[in-house]
């Protein structure tokens, strides 16, 4: 019996598997919970075993942070958790920490076509690197290899390389964030969290103006990204169109980044909730045409398929298939 969880900025999910078949269609138990709510991830853990009663004999958990020594203080919560601390406090035999977007990496060869939507089939090379780009909460990057056995998943901090523009308008932008944060990465322009950077930067510019309406819905959500893209995919303010199009370029840019730093001759592979929620977008032409943007590599970057992952449990997945393969391993 596995215990798998995705641990990310705003939710986090758990899930027990009594055997690797039933990933990931028949969990035993799976209950989300809101992270907001809870002061520190054992606490969530500790309700989650005593509401099912489930005495997993291993665990892993997909975290939201850079894991080092067994330990990880996720990246947009002040929580750190601990795999030495949890195998004591909660009795679990064998504790896994790995980056989400790891997690992620390790479902995608499990993942069969009907979880797909591909933008570019491309020319897919069976054995080749596979990387995987994913704006959620945050803005993740893994890659995998593989080994002559099968792929090895890694997980990377590439959400937080440093945002590089392609056209004036972005130049205005890094300059706004810049004298915002100092470092500017692409996290902060590609993520769900970040998102209305890019609305308050063509707000305080003037560039366009604010609808009376929209300033109102905007006040009063407590989350302000899914208005902006709702509004921007109906085409009902100017303000949100022109966001989302520069999400969008920008989303493009470090996917392409990432195409001839990784060469993922086996296929791109977009993950996390905003790629979802921006699908019919994703679909027009600039998105794979900043891709491939990349000078004397135009033909390589536009060779690579390039999909996104429809299964939003991914990250759960993939955490429940390490734990396995981890204990068949041992």
């Amino acid at each position: 019996m596995i215990l798998a969880g995705d641990v990310g900025g705003t939710k986090t999910v758990l899930a027990i598997y009594a055997g690797r078949t039933q990933v990931p269609a028949n969990p035993v138990y799976e209950t989300r919970f809101k992270n907001a709510d809870y002061a520190c991830f054992e606490t969530i853990l500790k309700e989650f075993l005593d509401h099912t009663g489930a005495t997993p004999q291993a665990a892993c958990f997909g975290v939201a942070g850079t894991v080092k020594n067994r330990r990880c203080r996720i990246t947009n919560l002040p929580w750190e958790i601990s795999a030495d601390e949890i195998e004591q406090t909660c009795g679990i035999p064998e504790v896994s920490l790995i980056n989400d977007l790891k997690a992620i990496a390790v479902a995608v060869p499990h993942l069969d076509k009907g979880a797909l939507f591909t933008l570019n089939p491309g020319n897919p090379d069976p054995l080749g690197n596979m990387a995987i780009v994913a704006p959620g909460t945050g803005l993740g990057i893994a890659f995998l290899v593989w080994t002559g056995a099968r792929y090895r998943a890694f997980a990377s901090e590439g959400g937080h390389t440093a945002f590089s523009p392609r056209d004036s308008r972005e130049v205005n932008l890094l300059a706004f964030l810049t004298r915002r944060y100092g470092h500017v990465s692409f996290e902060r322009v590609c993520s769900g969290s970040q998102l209305p950077n890019i609305y308050e930067y063509f707000l305080e510019n003037k560039i366009f103006p604010e609808p009376a309406w929209l300033k109102e819905k905007l006040a009063a959500a407590a989350d302000r990204t899914p208005v902006i893209v709702e509004t921007a995919l109906k085409k009902e303010a100017d303000i949100c169109v022109a966001t989302l199009d520069m999400f969008v370029h920008a989303l493009g840019t470090i996917t392409g980044n990432m195409a001839v730093t990784l060469l993922p001759t086996g296929g791109i592979y977009l993950g996390g909730g905003m790629p979802l929620r921006i699908l019919k977008r994703l679909t027009q032409p600039d998105f794979l045409g900043r891709i491939a943007d990349k000078g004397r590599f135009v033909s390589l970057c536009a060779d690579m398929p390039v999909h996104v992952i429809l299964d939003p449990k991914a990250a759960l997945h993939g955490a429940a298939w390490y734990g396995f393969e981890n204990l068949t391993d041992k």
